[in-house]
């Protein structure tokens, strides 16, 4: 049975395009306009994704989440104006899974979807099977705890998405050792789907800029330039 993904945008032609995409890669859409009709439909019948526009009439992309929260763990991506880091922080902070500035690739939003339905699936399947869950990884200062989505530094939380999550994880796993940014993508997009490299440099970017939020120090993600990154070793 294929994914529902629920799109809410009030931008009619992101609707249309992106549902296009979307049916063409096997998914099944429902489209909503404004964030109330989005409400009323997901407790009567609950899609496996959202994606949800910040700013909309009626009830916005933040308000909409709120409420989701409230009563589910629905995966949710967010959909925000560019470079507009307060949306994704308060996004971010309030329960979304990932966000992606406007305008962008589709290819790219629908490589995020997969990633999250992946990680939610695995999820529900380790639940039901009972299995152990995944072992805390500890770098340091650093502790990631995989079967939450947690991460804190020194202590503290760091909120991340899934995208940051999975290409810290590859790194920490292995401090010293090099990744290079292919090596990256293969963890961060586990599909047949083709994204520029540098992808890979903005996602660092906002790694270390959120860990310097809380360390100005913060420098365990390392640089080896025309190589790739690696986790520093202690």
């Amino acid at each position: 049975m294929s994914k529902v993904i629920a799109l809410v945008d009030d931008d009619r032609n992101i609707l249309t395009s992106v549902s296009i995409a979307l049916q063409a890669e096997g998914f099944t859409t429902r489209l909503y306009s404004d964030g109330e009709a989005a409400l009323k439909a997901f407790a009567d019948n609950p899609p496996d994704l959202a994606v949800l526009d910040v700013k909309m009439p009626k009830m916005d992309g933040m308000e909409l989440l709120r409420r989701l929260r409230e009563k589910s763990e629905l995966p949710v991506i967010f959909l925000t104006s560019k470079d507009d880091e307060l949306d994704e922080a308060l996004g971010l902070a309030m329960g979304a899974d990932d966000y992606i500035a406007k305008p962008f690739s589709q290819r790219l939003l629908i490589a995020r979807i997969r990633a999250i339905l992946r990680r939610s699936e695995a999820r529900r399947t380790s639940d039901e099977e009972a299995a152990p869950e995944p072992a805390q990884i500890v770098r340091g200062r650093l502790t990631m705890d995989p079967a939450r989505h947690r991460v804190s530094w020194n202590g503290r939380n760091v909120t991340l998405t899934v995208t940051e999550f999975m290409i810290l994880e590859a790194l920490a796993q292995r401090p010293g050792v090099v990744k290079s940014r292919n090596q990256l993508m293969d963890v961060a997009y586990q599909e047949d789907i083709y994204v520029d490299d540098r992808t890979i440099d903005s996602h660092i970017k906002r790694l270390r800029r959120k860990f310097r939020a809380i360390d100005d120090d913060f420098s365990a993600i390392e640089t080896l330039y025309g190589v790739g990154y690696r986790f520093a070793e202690e």
